[in-house]
């Protein structure tokens, strides 16, 4: 692997003028089939082999009419205090208000309450449901403004008026100001690292190619594929932040290889053969982890993960070619200011190389430890204090993850100053919690109507049951529904218990009646959407951990480093969990990090980290101890090794960390509840994994296991390929130091 991309930087390298045209071929043509794109389609939830899903589809087929309709918006009216809707001036209002709604040209139909039943026992609230042509995402600025206009227009009359529903205007779009702040940051991370312009921008410009690249590849593919314009949210976060990454350990290592008396060619070959070896298997552990996310049989998943993944390809392609590329047109104007001046004269012949290399190693073995290689030591005078700070630390902050309450999004949720939260209350006061979440029965039989009368009533006699609506049946006189409307709120246990309930007895008047009886609704369908996770999750982390556990093992030649590499992750993404609890459900320093309204933390999000936290773990797990792998297979000591590896790659690590950590935290900014808490929870994750996991558990387990954690078994060492990621091929006109007693006083020195 390294000597097959040793040749691929330096063909890079040597060929930059068309390496870098060829990008700017690919940016332009997914640019121009992006903006000659249809418009992707709109969202849609489906969850292939549930009750609920079924119970829609069969709507679908044999009910038209039930989901043929578009955006709806329910007004709820209430009359002033002490007064009743019913009265004759507030009546007058509310037709004035049901006129007005009917007004717009997009809406096909309103609802009078007083004439569908829709006013409360005690007669001070009402509501009316208008019904437009068109679905949600098709309506314009004018029709919202109209919906403003018209409540404006009944409150002027005294009333109190309130709106919900998929019509009413929800400010939940990209704002783009995470990105930019991400980027800034980032900015100054990389310029304070490089100590150059040039080398600071490099991974910044290549970021941004990439993220063009894959967004306008989403895009371009939305329409065929069914990718909404949601699904590149999560692609342009993680391209943004491998992107930077995986530039900057290139870029990084070409610096080395440079100062170490390499000429420029050789030194980008080397740089794209060892990191970019490490920048490729990171990739793949990545891919692997959001590919993986299709055993989970959510489309939404699925696309959102398969999308990520593309991207991130597009991350590692640019990161081992174009980036080889760029160094090419400035292969000095990198390194810092007073590095640059032993690069002016005439260049060196290979035997001034090895000279140049020699004196460069020998004075890195006179210079002062830098911060990493003093912490690598005291990690290793200390291993046990520091594993056991680390272990109980990240233990303590997970545990509000023990609390963890699922929920999918809803104006139940929303902040109690918007219009939907707003109308949400009205109606649970006025008509009862279980109002805004009413079950929806399906009956397919040949005497529908007469059937699902039948089923309404047994319903009916079920405790939790608050009333149950006429059933309504098809032209075909086939299918038919009904609502069921619970005592208890959408969110509640109760009506968990009800649905589970229902189902059950449904199962048993098949049989009887001879009919199917299907039952969803929100409940129902958060029910089966918290089985299809609870069901998905283990297939998911055994296929995720197992194809990266092999894939490190490949890279690192042994069993226990993977395995600790797995177990960090639990650790992380544990303490992330327990955060994200913290901060969104229980509402700790909610008011910090711009927390409306805590609640339950969304079903999809838990799911959705693990895949993507697991493939950034193992991102810092392969960088830097791929670095130790190096040093060891060049002849280093396990300890040794290990200060080697912070040496090197602590400074960088830490720089990719703060980054990636920056990227993730721009986004809590963003309106979209999904967005804002994947932002809070992939930036606490990356903190813990990167600063406590690789920076501190990881050299302390290195410390006390020795020897044995490069231990790999004689048959499977046989049988395992060698992609010689360290680059072990590339060094061997270089004589490897002795395992002796040289290298033991060597390693005494540096951790003491």
């Amino acid at each position: 692997m390294a000597t097959f991309l040793h040749h691929v930087g330096r063909c890079a390298f040597r060929r930059r003028g068309l390496t870098a045209l060829l990008w700017l071929l690919v940016l332009v043509g997914a640019g121009v089939a992006a903006s000659s794109a249809p418009t992707p389609p709109a969202d849609t939830f489906s969850m292939p082999g549930t009750e609920s899903q079924k119970a829609f589809d069969l709507l679908e087929e044999k009910f038209p009419a039930a989901g043929a309709d578009g955006a709806s918006a329910r007004v709820v009216i209430r009359a002033p205090e002490g007064e009743r809707i019913t009265a004759p001036d507030n009546k007058a209002a509310v037709a004035d208000l049901v006129a007005a709604l009917g007004k717009d040209p997009k809406v096909s139909r309103v609802s009078d309450p007083f004439t569908a039943g829709a006013v409360s026992k005690d007669g001070t609230t009402a509501y009316a449901v208008a019904t437009y042509e068109v679905i949600a995402t098709e309506l314009t600025g004018k029709q919202h403004d109209a919906l403003d206009d018209v409540l404006a227009g009944g409150r002027a009359a005294g009333l109190t008026v309130e709106a919900g529903g998929d019509a009413v205007k929800v400010d939940a779009s990209m704002s783009g100001a995470g990105e930019k702040i991400g980027l800034l940051v980032s900015a100054v991370v990389l310029v304070m690292t490089f100590g150059s312009l040039i080398a600071a921008g490099m991974p910044l410009i290549t970021a941004l190619i990439g993220v063009g690249v894959g967004i306008s590849a989403i895009t371009a593919l939305g329409t065929t594929l069914g990718l909404s314009s949601t699904t590149s949210t999560l692609a342009m976060m993680l391209g943004l932040a491998v992107g930077i990454d995986y530039a900057l350990f290139v870029v990084s290592r070409y610096r080395s290889e440079l100062l170490e008396g390499h000429d420029k060619e050789e030194a980008a070959g080397r740089a794209v053969g060892t990191a970019g070896s490490a920048v490729v298997f990171a990739g793949l552990t990545v891919i692997v982890a959001l590919a993986g996310l299709s055993v989970v049989n959510i489309p939404m998943l699925t696309k959102m993960g398969l999308a990520a993944a593309g991207t991130v390809a597009v991350a590692v392609l640019i990161a081992i070619t174009l980036v080889p590329a760029l160094l090419g047109f400035a292969p000095v104007r990198v390194l810092r200011r007073r590095d640059r001046k032993a690069f002016r004269g005439k260049p060196l012949s290979d035997r001034q190389q090895r000279k140049a290399a020699k004196r460069a190693a020998k004075a890195a073995r006179k210079a002062a430890p830098n911060l990493g290689a003093r912490w690598a030591g005291f990690v290793l005078r200390h291993p046990v204090a520091v594993l056991l700070v680390g272990v109980v630390g990240l233990g303590a902050v997970a545990l509000p993850a023990a609390d963890l309450e699922l929920g999918l999004p809803g104006e139940g949720t929303m902040a109690t100053d918007t219009t939907q939260r707003q109308a949400y209350d009205m109606l649970s006061e006025s008509f009862g919690d279980g109002f805004n979440g009413p079950l929806t029965v399906t009956v397919e039989s040949d005497r529908a109507a007469q059937v699902a009368k039948a089923v309404g009533e047994r319903f009916a006699d079920q405790d939790g049951v608050a009333s149950v609506a006429p059933a309504t049946a098809n032209e075909a006189g086939n299918t038919a529904i009904f609502n069921v409307v619970p005592t208890s709120g959408p969110n509640e246990t109760a009506t968990e218990d009800l649905v589970r309930s229902l189902r059950d007895l449904a199962g048993g008047l098949e049989g009887e009646l001879g009919a199917e009886v299907l039952i969803t609704g929100q409940t129902a369908l958060f029910i089966d959407f918290s089985r299809t996770l609870d069901d998905a999750l283990l297939p998911y982390l055994g296929l995720v951990v197992g194809l990266a556990f092999l894939l490190l093992m490949v890279v690192f030649r042994s069993v226990l480093v993977p395995f600790k590499a797995a177990l960090g992750f639990l650790l992380s993404v544990g303490a992330a969990l327990g955060a994200v609890v913290a901060v969104f459900q229980k509402g700790w320093l909610a008011d910090v990090f711009g927390i409306e309204q805590p609640g339950p933390v969304m079903s999809t999000m838990p799911i959705l980290m693990i895949g993507v936290v697991f493939g950034l773990a193992m991102d810092y797990e392969v960088f830097l101890v791929s670095r130790m792998r190096e040093a060891y297979a060049h002849g280093a000591r396990p300890g040794e090794a290990v200060i080697t590896g912070f040496r090197y790659g602590g400074r960088v690590v830490s720089a990719a960390a703060i980054i990636m950590i920056s990227v993730f935290s721009g986004f809590i900014a963003e309106q979209n509840d999904l967005i804002k808490m994947m932002g809070f929870a992939l930036a606490a994750a990356v903190l813990f994994d990167a600063f406590v996991v690789r920076m501190a558990i990881v050299p302390a387990l290195f410390a006390l296991l020795g020897t044995k954690a490069w231990w790999l078994p004689r048959w499977l060492d046989a049988v395992l390929p060698n992609l010689d990621v360290e680059g072990a091929k590339l060094s061997r006109h270089q004589a490897a130091p002795s395992h002796g007693r040289r290298s033991r006083q060597r390693e005494h020195e540096l951790i003491h």
